[in-house]
């Protein structure tokens, strides 16, 4: 995820920590403006039934497409190997703080939510193929993926998605335990070696900084698909550092070899809204999420969620439709 995110431009992404991580860390909240408009914060979702809903006449329920009523699912893609985000628990059972979110919205909506697990650069092309209905996998908002834009080349790559934001987290810096390598910013990783995530904001990140880098001294990069994978590499003395999002970091270091494989260095960076993704033109779906998760938000299941997984400095009050930057 941090941000799997990539999660923004190159400089921009994916996050949350789990209960009583003693981690220092600022993160900031998702700004809300007035959410009952029909073209909210500048995105393009527009629902046909927006207007009647900010009255109060529907019910997220009845705002669903009727295809999907009558399903019974929601189809939600998701890389399952991002914990606390989301992962998979010793049983096998899919956990973390998206999939409780999803049990809560699935109630407020009378439908299952049904994680399919696939690797995260390939979510957004799984919604434009119908594959899922939505992707829910610790996703940055960003315009690039609003637009179908590639954040490194900034060319158009397809159609672009709608986000549902419902979180706010920043990406982090973490080397092995007691063996920082002088890395406390990203402009000290020069010269040096990082591991990431593909296609996630901190891939972006070790991208723009490595160009700023002087020659002979550009950061090395190796990619994987999963976070987990990352922090193997460096486990066994692959790499100086990795990044990834804030929660998915400090819950790392708090649960990687009984809290002593890893460390936090410096601050966390680019605080961005994690959103729910569904493929353009999906407008009734898209505001009946936003309904149900503005009213699991104001009967407090959502604080519930947030307080169980110790992630309470990266709520929001209120959902918003494509806020991302």
């Amino acid at each position: 995820m941090t941000a799997r995110i990539a999660r923004r431009t190159a400089a921009k992404t994916r996050i949350a920590a789990v209960g009583a991580i003693a981690v220092a860390g600022t993160m900031l909240l998702t700004a809300c403006g007035d959410q009952t408009k029909s073209n909210d914060a500048g995105g393009s979702a527009t629902a046909k039934t927006g207007a009647t809903a900010s009255t109060g006449t529907l019910t997220p329920a009845e705002m669903l497409p009727e295809e999907i009523r009558s399903k019974g699912v929601i189809r939600v893609g998701s890389d399952i190997a991002y914990p606390p985000v989301e992962f998979k628990d010793k049983s096998g059972e899919t956990v973390g703080i998206d999939p409780d979110l999803a049990a809560a919205l699935g109630k407020e909506l009378g439908v299952e939510f049904k994680f399919e697990n696939g690797t995260f650069d390939t979510l957004i092309t799984g919604l434009r193929s119908k594959r899922y209905d939505i992707a829910m996998s610790a996703m940055t908002d960003t315009k690039e993926r609003q637009n179908g834009i590639d954040p490194e080349t900034q060319k158009k790559v397809g159609e672009g998605v709608d986000f549902i934001d419902y979180f706010t987290a920043g990406v982090s810096l973490y080397t092995k335990k007691g063996d920082d390598q002088g890395i406390k910013t990203w402009a000290d990783l020069c010269g040096k070696k990082i591991v990431v995530q593909r296609n996630t904001v901190s891939h972006d990140l070790a991208k723009a900084e490595s160009k700023k880098c002087p020659d002979g001294k550009k950061i090395a990069m190796e990619p994987f698909d999963n976070d987990l994978e990352a922090q193997t590499r460096l486990r066994s003395g692959g790499a100086d550092a990795g990044s990834s999002d804030f929660p998915v970091a400090a819950y790392a270091v708090k649960t990687s070899g009984g809290g002593n494989d890893f460390q936090l260095v410096g601050d966390q960076v680019e605080a961005a809204p994690y959103g729910i993704a569904v493929a353009k033109g999906n407008d009734e779906l898209t505001q009946a999420i936003k309904a149900a998760m503005d009213a699991i938000i104001k009967s407090g299941e959502y604080d519930k969620v947030i307080a169980k997984w110790g992630v309470e400095a990266g709520a929001v009050t209120e959902a918003r439709i494509n806020g991302g930057s």
